[in-house]
């Protein structure tokens, strides 16, 4: 079976439905993966990034700062 969101009939959730689904899928993945398991174009993706931030240093944020504005104020 494919795996597309016609074939899977993700389009016919809603919002809510397919936010919630993501969660489940990323809740289902395992804590670390295997080299081999991560694409290619997806390493290459990440080596660009990297080397863009190593040949910008300061012009970031360092993540826990974006996310420590993402989180809930009780």
């Amino acid at each position: 079976m494919p795996i597309n969101v016609e074939a899977m009939r993700i389009a016919r959730l809603t919002v809510a439905e397919r936010l919630e689904l993501i969660e489940q899928i990323w809740n289902s993945l395992p804590e670390g993966v295997e080299p081999g398991e991560v694409p290619p174009a997806h390493l290459a993706e990440f080596a660009r990034w990297r080397a863009e931030a190593q040949a910008q240093p300061g012009v970031g944020k360092p993540w826990r700062e974006v996310l420590g504005r993402l989180e809930p104020v009780s």
